[in-house]
């Protein structure tokens, strides 16, 4: 017969997986086609993000898919801007000049959805 956990083993269980998804290091590739104004914006918000939310956990690469046509191909770019999150997992992309701060946070796993109210009561 098993042990049921206890409380106390229930929370410190909780608190270590809290404490490696806080330290997780996150690794995302930025596909952007030379300077073009899609391509600035894409670099500015991604940073920012990242500095806000990320404080130092990750490492972001901005590949030029003029420059490095090889890599792209690779990753089955079809689009640019578009940013891939290697790490943690799963991957994700995201496609275009990462302006959608809310929808970005949520696909890096940085934001929980937000649970529909619960109906009102009636009187």
């Amino acid at each position: 017969m098993k042990k049921q956990p206890s409380a106390a083993d229930t929370l410190a269980t909780f608190e270590a997986a809290a404490a490696r998804y806080n330290s997780a290091r996150y690794i995302l590739r930025l596909y952007v086609i030379g300077t073009t104004r899609n391509s600035e914006r894409a670099i500015v918000n991604i940073r920012k993000i990242c500095e806000d939310h990320l404080q130092g956990r990750y490492d972001l690469e901005i590949v030029d898919i003029t420059q490095h046509p090889m890599l792209a191909e690779g990753e089955q770019i079809i689009a640019a801007p578009t940013l891939i999150k290697k790490l943690p997992l799963p991957l994700r992309r995201f496609i275009g000049d990462m302006s959608q701060t809310e929808r970005i946070l949520l696909g890096l796993d940085l934001r929980k959805t937000t649970e529909r109210a619960s109906p009102g009561t009636t009187r």
